[in-house]
């Protein structure tokens, strides 16, 4: 068994986590994290393989740290995220059939028109936070409005979000903190959930069709919702933010989307895969499992370390560069197998809108001075990107 004393969660980690996930995927396909008690897998093909058995490496027991079978969890479990076949099953098919391309459809001239605006604004100012200004504002206009949200109350959205992220790694103080910004965001939330909050022309909506039909249960449908309010927004937030920071940066990149602004997705999937905004999930092993040499018992939980996993040069060349031109696809940034992420066909809307509105209306877009990283437990990505825009 190879141990190691990294600990992914302290803060000079989180603040430059590149090293400590090397560390962890050339150490060996299965190593012991002394600083937490649980193992960690960081080679492509060892986390791939993980998501494909969802028999032998569970999701029963919570993806985070904490066990949430002993009670750990801080709300009630995700019938997505915290199940595993054949519970898993019918929520799965709901959701696939709910955002399904074709039920889709209707979306992207609404995320192509709140984008133009959006980017529109943003060059009247010239020099902006794209963090904020581009990669936040944009999927906060254009998600909650698909849902099917009342306008009250979406400023708990993001500290909600933050909770639910948070605790899912350790108790430190970037839990407090999220646990102290929370407020009212829960009993927000709580509130959200229900049908009666909800237009009856969204998403959200359609969800709660599937349980008068019988598909799931009414008290399903509402969790179903709340994935919406705590796991659909950052993660696409955070990478929109590292995308745009990678454009600023590298300038025959940038050039090449603005020849070509049909490469945003591809643009997109290559920030997704260098900044990896959820970099790691946990599963529980329910049997004895040997991997390279090394015994996980029943029980005992893995983190597939998504972020190390991405940049795994055994599955790419130079995993380190940002090449919008290199095939992405395999990057394991929305999971993989039956719990990969059902949200992510929106993700890509909202990216293929927003990169492709900055392409086509921004000539040149360039650093107006450092990013900044976001510490947190279950995220990765810049809090800060601040750049200068010149009109095309």
């Amino acid at each position: 068994m190879v141990e190691l004393a990294v600990d992914p969660f302290a803060l000079d980690v989180l603040a430059d986590p590149v090293p400590a996930d090397t560390a962890i995927r050339e150490a060996a396909p299965l190593v012991w994290l002394t600083a937490h008690g649980v193992w960690a897998a960081g080679r492509h093909a060892d986390v791939a393989a993980i998501f494909r058995d969802p028999a032998t490496w569970s999701s029963a027991a919570g993806t985070g740290l904490a066990d949430i079978r002993r009670g750990e969890g801080w709300r009630p479990p995700s019938v997505l995220l915290d199940t595993d076949p054949p519970e898993h099953t019918p929520a799965r098919r709901v959701m696939n059939r709910v955002l399904a391309p074709r039920a889709l459809a209707g979306l992207a001239e609404r995320f192509a028109a709140a984008a133009a605006r959006i980017v529109d604004e943003a060059l009247d100012a010239r020099d902006v936070d794209a963090a904020t200004t581009l990669a936040e504002r944009f999927p906060m206009t254009v998600l909650p409005d698909a849902v099917g949200m009342a306008p009250e109350g979406r400023e708990h959205l993001l500290p909600y979000a933050a909770l639910n992220f948070e605790s899912q790694g350790p108790h430190n103080e970037l839990r407090a903190e999220a646990e102290r910004r929370a407020g009212a965001a829960r009993e927000y939330v709580a509130w959200q959930m229900r049908r009666e909050a909800l237009t009856d022309d969204g998403i959200g909506a359609a969800i709660y069709a599937h349980a008068d039909a019988g598909d799931i249960t009414v008290g399903d449908a509402a969790l179903l919702v709340r994935s919406f309010l705590s796991a659909g927004i950052d993660t696409t937030i955070l990478a929109l933010a590292s995308t745009i920071h990678e454009l600023a940066r590298h300038p025959d990149q940038w050039a090449a989307l603005r020849a070509e602004p049909g490469l945003a997705r591809a643009a997109f999937e290559e920030g997704l895969r260098l900044h990896t905004p959820s970099p790691v999930i946990g599963r529980t092993a329910t049997t004895d499992v040997e991997v390279s040499g090394a015994v996980v018992r029943p029980d005992e939980k893995v983190l597939m370390m998504l972020g190390a996993a991405n940049r795994d040069p055994r599955r790419w060349d130079t995993p380190d560069d940002f090449d919008l031109h290199r095939r992405a696809a395999g990057h394991t940034a929305f999971g993989g197998g039956v719990h990969n992420c059902v949200g992510q066909v929106i993700a890509r809307m909202e990216a293929e809108a927003l990169l492709g509105a900055l392409a086509r209306r921004v000539g040149r877009l360039e650093p107006a001075g450092p990013s900044r990283p976001r510490l947190s437990n279950w995220l990765r990505g810049f809090a800060t990107v601040p750049v200068r825009l010149t009109p095309a």
